[in-house]
């Protein structure tokens, strides 16, 4: 079945399209071109402001002028992740999509479900003729995926709109009033080499999940980076190490699936014997949750030149004392992580090491412990340590007309309570509100799974769900 046969037919065809651009995060120009022409074309007031974000105004049809006016908000962006496998190019390809089932997915690549399904609602909804609604402000931003720089680059004055819908989340049966802020922790150091010593042994981690560091972190799922560092900590037991390359995880936002290292050791085969040891209790772990992992650990050759023995322990240490994962949940909303951290990438190569981490919490004062742990376990290595793309999270106001609104019409179309939730994950309602601190928001979406890894795939019949939902909410938007 071909995509564009899918209900609702204008959704699957949007997103089709859509996905034809590439649209890495960063490197958004073609996309941005792309959305800015779609406006153009139906005649709308189209704009793009400093940084990227495209901004498309739709008056409200007959009989709805009355009423509050709407902004319409999803991130251009999407994470780009495939398999290790696969030949993709995320800057010059379109993405490969098929059906399986009930579900939407790639072909060996991230999907773009998210945000791209809550990009292709809004593009159907400005292209639409019979569809009821209040005065529309479109958002489109850009770089939420890595930065949130749309949103922060967005000015105070740029929109009308007293209602933000931000279309961003991945449960259709969630109403979200609040999300985590975020930090990046980096930590970087040089170091001298020389030629290894010892005999060459390749460790690589693989098979991994990964997925979402925010929704998924608290999932229990295998950190690639993290396996890797315990490998090297228990080869120390025997063996002096010399490092000579890694390479582990890719994005900040996803849990990381992969990592490789090359070392050096005295002994290749007491190492291989005493970290096989270990492999076995790690692969007996993670046997009910990740179900694809490898573990490879052989004999190799290499001609780079190594870190020294001193150098290489400090490195192993502090990779072991960096914390990952839930870093506390939260005493006042059941079930949410308050505080967390991935540890997101690991990249050792000619002496340069660079980790970088995506810190968050919904507490800004817990936001920066966890950053600040990271930072005393680095730099008591020696390494350095910088703090950027700082942004809050949103704070939950559930007693909105909004929320109350969709909580009313939820009940009367599906027949059962939805959640009122806040999550895990970085929302740009938080910074937006930072500048428009009167206009309320609320954030919901289709039913999405494996979102920042190559299992993502977007659910057809809640696309529906989602559909109906996102016009009746519209058709029936408070009055001014």
């Amino acid at each position: 079945m071909e995509l564009s046969n899918i209900e609702p037919q204008i959704i699957w065809k949007n997103f089709s399209k859509l996905n034809a651009v590439p649209r890495p995060s960063k490197k958004e120009e073609k996309v941005i071109a792309f959305i800015k022409e779609f406006g153009e074309n139906l005649g709308l007031e189209t704009t793009v402001d400093e940084v990227g974000n495209v901004i498309i105004k739709k008056p409200a049809t007959s009989g709805m002028e009355n009423r509050k006016s709407v902004v319409l908000q999803s991130h251009l962006d999407m994470v780009c992740q495939k398999n290790s496998d696969v030949n993709f190019d995320f800057e010059t390809e379109g993405i490969k999509m098929e059906i399986d089932g009930d579900w939407v997915k790639a072909k060996g690549t991230t999907l773009g479900a998210d945000n791209g399904l809550g990009v292709a609602t809004i593009m159907s909804i400005l292209e639409s003729s019979d569809i009821p609604h209040p005065d529309l402000e479109a958002l489109f931003t850009i770089d939420e995926e890595t930065g949130m720089t749309g949103a922060l680059g967005l000015k105070p004055g740029q929109l009308t709109g007293q209602i933000l819908l931000n279309l961003d989340t991945e449960e259709d049966d969630e109403i979200d009033i609040g999300c985590a802020g975020g930090i990046d922790v980096t930590i970087t150091q040089n170091y001298e080499t020389e030629a290894a010593n010892g005999q060459i042994v390749r460790l690589e981690v693989k098979g991994l999940q990964g997925g979402h560091s925010g929704m998924d972190i608290h999932k229990g799922f295998g950190n690639a980076n993290i396996i890797l560092g315990r490998l090297f900590y228990k080869g120390l037991e025997k063996e002096n190490i010399q490092l000579i390359s890694i390479d582990g995880g890719g994005l900040r936002n996803a849990i990381p699936r992969e990592a490789v290292a090359i070392v050096s050791v005295r002994n290749a085969q007491e190492f291989i014997l005493e970290v096989t040891d270990l492999k076995k209790e790690i692969l007996d772990e993670f046997a009910t949750i990740e179900v694809g992992i490898q573990i490879n650990i052989e004999n190799t050759t290499s001609s780079e030149k190594a870190l020294s023995e001193a150098d290489s322990k400090k490195i192993i240490l502090a990779l072991k004392s960096l914390h990952n994962g839930v870093y506390r949940m939260s005493p006042d909303v059941k079930d949410l992580v308050e505080s967390s951290n991935n540890v997101a990438r690991v990249e050792l190569k000619g002496g340069a090491l660079r980790i970088l981490n995506l810190s968050r919490s919904s507490v800004e004062s817990s936001k920066y412990s966890v950053a600040e742990q990271l930072k005393s376990v680095a730099e008591l290595a020696g390494m350095n340590v910088e703090f950027s793309g700082s942004y809050p999270g949103w704070k939950p106001k559930p007693g909105s007309e909004i929320v109350r609104l969709m909580e009313k019409i939820y009940v009367e179309k599906f027949s059962e309570k939805p959640h009122v939730v806040a999550c895990h994950a970085g929302l740009e309602c938080g910074i937006i509100g930072a500048n428009y601190p009167e206009m309320e928001m609320v954030s919901f979406g289709p039913t999405i799974r494996g979102a920042h890894s190559p299992d993502e795939r977007a659910n057809i019949p809640s696309a529906q769900k989602f559909w109906a939902f996102t016009k009746d909410i519209l058709a029936n938007i408070p009055l001014k």
